[in-house]
């Protein structure tokens, strides 16, 4: 008994399994902390995974060789372990409903937890916390510190209005109106009604400025009727 635990402590595997789920723990625990439906257990699960596969193929490529007779290829397994993450990938890639884009990151993060496993697997760690590092740099650091002491615009956030305009309003200024208030008005609709006319367009302001903000700003003028406002960014 003895024997068999100081066998499976020492066995590389172990080793590489574990730094493959602290690898996944850490990738997915940044989705956590940002609410996303793909956290900390599937990054972990995927992450031990492609380290499991690659350590299978690479193990067996040089145990089985010489018994078919011809070389094999340790990669071959882990090519299929990135073909199968894009089908995962993409199923946490979203349109909502209205038209913005969203989980990019996330499905960019399951492959590179995928990656980092199988980079663990093969056994080049100090690559793989690099990997690590970089990932987490570019996804919680840089983004905030360009928005910081980057250009304006980064700045800059998207609203969506939908304003009910009384029939007998000059659109035109109602829009140099908006304007006036450090808005930008992007996109703009125009729809008349039978009782008023119904104008949507994206209204950009800085990310200090709450959606509230631009609610009670363009309920402010006499001739609108009713706001909607949704925050699209």
């Amino acid at each position: 008994m003895e024997d068999l635990v100081s066998m499976v402590i020492h066995n590389p595997a172990l080793h590489k399994l574990s730094l493959a789920a602290l690898a996944g723990l850490i990738i997915g625990l940044e989705r956590e902390l940002k609410g996303k439906p793909l956290g900390l257990k599937t990054c972990l699960i995927i992450a031990v995974t492609a380290c499991l596969l690659t350590i299978v193929s690479y193990e067996s490529a040089f145990l089985f060789s010489e018994a078919y007779s011809r070389p094999m290829d340790p990669g071959r397994i882990p090519s299929y372990v990135i073909s199968g993450i894009g089908f995962l990938g993409a199923g946490v890639i979203l349109r909502r409903n209205n038209d913005a884009i969203s989980g990019l990151t996330t499905a960019s993060l399951v492959l590179a937890s995928a990656g980092i496993g199988i980079t663990i697997g093969v056994g080049f760690y100090v690559e793989a916390f690099l990997g690590i590092f970089f990932m987490i740099l570019g996804v919680r650091i840089i983004p905030d510190l360009i928005s910081w002491i980057g250009p304006k615009k980064l700045m800059d956030i998207e609203v969506r209005a939908k304003v009910y305009i009384k029939k007998d309003t000059d659109l035109t200024s109602f829009l140099k109106e908006v304007k006036s208030k450090n808005f930008g008005i992007r996109r703009v609709k125009v729809k008349e009604e039978a009782d008023d006319i119904v104008l949507t367009c994206i209204v950009v302001t800085n990310k200090k400025v709450y959606t509230t903000d631009v609610f009670y700003a363009l309920k402010s003028s006499e001739n609108v009727l009713q706001v909607e406002v949704e925050n699209i960014t």
